[in-house]
């Protein structure tokens, strides 16, 4: 047996008492004190912890403009026959808060198209229960009688029904609105499905140093999120198409890391499929004198140790200019089972090496300028068998002297032991920038560390969660442009898989703009967030025709179906996949498909 962990405080743990079991794979919430006894329990294999997740953050365009042009798919014929995605349910795994009386979620009757929401942070109603093989104990569920029960007392004169009936979160042009309107608003490309949701809990800014690792929480949520997804579809008797536009840099890009294996299991099942943004990490070099995108891209490295003896240097750069960095800082570094190498770590301004040879560790040493340093180095890693080492950056959180991880560049030195292919391949888990304040005149911010321009390698940048063997990996669309955004994430898998899949517009994409506070209806963002939601509605028309699709199976025809960018031909790109997505012949392909010829 395996289990997925997430670690609380012993406290937490009275509180959440979630597990999940999927065959010989479990999911839960354990204390950190009882982690150890858990690794020595003879029925566990090995204990996977969870990854913090983190928003791919898009790019407001603009604020307000018309209502966008609804995203007909197909002619009227092939729209007679998926009906614009009636009868199936999309569902939305995000953040932000959804805007559930917003006008592009609203019936013929007024009545709010999505079935239910389950806010994981939400303290205000019952957490979900009912019938369901899993129950979960945290969070609160919003169903359909409640929210219109809301939107009614508001057309009486009452609050608005966002204050009815509250949400953990509820940020004015919210994430989960803009993208669950692009998959299913009544002008986004599946406008007859029902919606259901799921907000992944966000921890509030003034706890930003305790949090640490998290940004958002951990990945153990999103298989939540997903089980809950597939039981409402499971007791409604539909299809199902998720989206997730989350992700993280953890693990080894190769669909190994827990969840991506988790949410595998899943998919073999037909009627359900997951698309996932492939992420804001691509790139490479600053387009402009103001622009500091490249900062969000520069998270991969790799290269080829050639022979035993040599090395090969690594800049790793924080950032300071007046700023102290006060996220913990996270270099992975994964090579082959048959190499041997040692990591060597030097700080700014420093000229003496931290040494970590394979099957070593360093754990919590403090450097003279406050900063803690922890690298393991180790070997045959329990999920995919390579080798793995990690670096973490910790900065100094005693409240009476807050002092950031040392700014400058770190130098990362790997030498090869015993090389017999050298090749390797490293990733930095990334911060959404916020700040935390200030001290000492000097402010205080989570903030990326990234490779220089000379380690940084432009390709692999995927989110880790979009490797998954059977998710549909979903790369940015610049339509105007007829090429790639160049924030988009670029594959391939470190096993050298095709990821992304395909892409689909992300720039410059209008849809509902959540909890308005200045009348403005509507809102333009540009990321692979705003892709990834284009391909789930997609995919909710193909199962609209074909019911019987896997997650695997919609992927095939999704790749089948793409047309190449101008002057790009049928191969698979890193950036852009097996082109970009043609959303009716899609859904013609899926219709097609179930119409079984005997020969």
């Amino acid at each position: 047996m395996e289990a997925l962990a997430a670690k609380d405080g012993d406290g937490e743990m009275q509180r959440r008492r979630q597990v999940l079991v999927r065959r010989n794979f479990v999911s839960a919430a354990i204390p950190v004190s009882a982690l150890k006894d858990l690794e020595r329990d003879p029925e566990i294999a090995f204990v996977h912890p969870s990854e913090p997740l983190t928003l791919d953050r898009p790019t407001v365009v603009r604020n307000g403009g018309p209502a966008p042009t609804p995203r007909t798919v197909g002619d009227a014929a092939l729209i007679a026959e998926h009906k614009d995605g009636q009868g199936v349910i999309v569902g939305i795994i995000d953040v932000g808060g959804f805007d559930f009386a917003h006008e592009d979620f609203l019936d013929a009757q007024g009545k709010t198209r999505f079935l239910s929401i389950w806010d994981q942070g939400g303290d205000s109603r019952k957490p979900p229960s009912g019938n369901r093989k899993t129950r979960f104990d945290y969070g609160s569920e919003l169903t359909a009688p409640l929210l219109n029960a809301a939107i009614a007392a508001e057309k009486a004169g009452e609050f608005p029904a966002t204050y009815v009936e509250r949400q953990s979160q509820s940020s004015e042009g919210s994430h989960g609105t803009h993208v669950a309107s692009i998959a299913a608003g009544n002008a986004g490309v599946c406008p007859k499905a029902e919606i259901a949701a799921v907000l992944i809990s966000v921890p509030l800014q003034n706890t930003a140093l305790e949090e640490r690792r998290a940004t958002f929480t951990d990945t153990t949520r999103i298989v939540d999120a997903v089980e809950y997804l597939l039981e409402i579809a499971a007791r409604e008797k539909k299809p199902i198409s998720i989206n997730i536009s989350l992700g993280t840099n953890g693990a080894a890009h190769d669909g190994s890391n827990g969840v991506s294996r988790w949410l595998d299991a899943l998919l073999s099942t037909p009627g359900r499929a997951i698309s996932v943004a492939a992420g804001n990490a691509g790139q490479q070099k600053a387009l402009s004198d103001d622009d500091l995108g490249f900062v969000m891209g520069r998270i991969h490295a790799s290269g080829q140790i050639a022979a035993s003896g040599l090395a090969v240097d690594l800049e790793w750069t924080v950032i300071g200019n007046g700023m102290e960095d006060m996220s913990e800082n996270e270099l992975e570094i994964w090579y082959g089972a048959q190499d041997r190498l040692t990591v060597m770590l030097k700080a700014p301004g420093s000229s003496e090496w931290i040494t970590v040879k394979p099957c070593e560790y360093v754990e919590n040493r403090r450097l003279p300028s406050g900063t803690t340093v922890s690298i393991y180095n180790e070997l045959y890693h329990p999920t995919n068998g390579a080798n793995y080492a990690a670096i973490y950056l910790t900065p100094n959180l005693d409240r009476a002297n807050l002092r950031g991880v040392a700014s400058g560049v770190w130098t990362v030195r790997l030498v090869g032991e015993e090389v017999r292919d050298g090749r390797f391949d490293c990733w930095i888990e990334r911060d959404d920038p916020i700040d935390v304040g200030s001290q000492r005149g000097v402010r205080l911010i989570r903030f990326p560390s990234f490779f220089s321009e000379e380690s940084n390698v432009d390709s692999h940048s995927i989110s880790s969660l979009a490797c998954g063997h059977r998710v549909i990996a979903v790369a940015n669309l610049d339509e105007t442009k007829q090429r790639i955004n160049a924030s988009s994430s670029q594959g391939p898998t470190r096993d050298r898989r095709c990821k992304p899949e395909v892409s689909a517009p992300g720039t410059d994409i209008v849809a509902a703009k959540g909890f308005s506070e200045d009348g403005k209806a509507w809102l333009s963002m540009t990321g692979t967030s705003m892709a990834s939601p284009y391909v789930t509605g997609v995919v909710g028309l193909m199962l609209a025709v074909n019911p019987d699709l896997t997650s695997a199976q919609c992927s095939g025809i999704l790749q089948r179906t793409a047309k190449p960018l101008p002057g790009a031909s049928y191969s698979w790109a890193n950036d852009a996949g097996f082109g970009v997505i043609d959303a009716a012949a899609a859904v013609a392909e899926a219709r097609t498909f179930s119409d079984r010829r005997e020969v």
